[in-house]
């Protein structure tokens, strides 16, 4: 099932697949050790057979050039990939050399949504949006997007954008996180932009067996994670990007889409999952 992608004009899948693949990968990876590149790659391709166009990754996570090689030989328009600049490159000339070398990376020229990973309080925003501005111009990114940014950082980052604007939020959102809920989900609903959400499983906690689902999963004939899914991507502007390690895994989260939890379903896991319930 896919969905407008906030403002860009974009139809995305609602469900994409994140390229995050754990600190202790990330330590190895910086030495060019890729550990597991070419299941990574297989369950890339997996998602992209499934029909997934929505494919999230980061010049932090390393896993740029699997991204390149999975989706080598695919129409470029049908894809809508999204990267990340890190917070010590935010400076204008740091964010342009950053994202020519995730373009190297991706062996494209182009990304359809640029993040900034983490705001940096000790580097302007302005200069950090000019560059993405001039990029954009120069036809090198198609959108900008924050991400872990507050709803003040968001309107902050939008104010000083001179010919465009946000598209884009990324967040740690989960039936076990919900507490963005209170303030960037609804800034983002109410302005046309885009969440996607990171950890959408929890950290894996809701593709297991968990009480608190077990009837909600009987009745529509799903499993947790694609119940847990399911209940993200029926939010308004909302995309899941569950982590693409395992083809299994991901073809099992694209049965999270193309159908709705009924508005008891919801009701009954947002009782079982409330707002205030803390991160896992």
């Amino acid at each position: 099932m896919t969905k407008q992608f906030g403002k860009t004009g974009r139809t995305v899948t609602e469900i994409g697949m994140g390229t995050y693949y754990d600190k202790p990968w990330i330590r190895i990876a910086k030495h060019g050790i890729s550990i597991g590149a070419s299941r990574k790659i297989k369950s890339i391709r997996a998602g992209l057979d499934g029909g997934i166009n929505l494919i999230d990754t980061a010049e932090a996570y390393y896993s740029e050039p699997f991204v390149a090689k999975a989706i080598r030989g695919r129409k470029r328009d049908e894809l809508f990939i999204a990267t990340k600049v890190w917070l010590t490159n935010l400076h204008h000339d740091d964010l342009i050399a950053a994202l020519e070398r995730s373009l190297r990376a991706l062996q494209l020229s182009y990304v359809d949504l640029y993040q900034i990973h983490f705001p940096n309080a000790s580097i302007p925003i302005k200069e950090t949006m000019r560059a993405m501005e001039e990029m954009m111009d120069k036809g090198k990114i198609r959108a900008i997007g924050v991400s872990n940014f507050s709803v003040d950082q968001t309107i902050e980052a939008n104010s000083v954008l001179a010919r465009s604007e946000i598209a884009a939020s990324q967040v740690n959102y989960s039936l076990v996180h919900r507490k963005v809920e209170k303030d960037i989900i609804p800034y983002c609903q109410q302005n046309g932009i885009a969440v996607l959400a990171y950890y959408p499983l929890g950290h894996g906690l809701l593709a297991k067996p968990d009480s608190r689902m077990e009837a909600v999963c009987r009745r529509n004939s799903k499993t947790p994670a694609q119940v847990a899914l399911n209940w993200l991507v029926s939010k308004a502007g909302v995309f899941a990007i569950p982590r693409a390690s395992r083809a299994q895994h991901v073809v099992e989260d694209l049965g999270g889409s193309g159908w709705r939890l009924s508005a008891d379903d919801v009701a009954e896991l947002e009782k079982e999952f409330p707002l205030e319930n803390p991160p896992s």
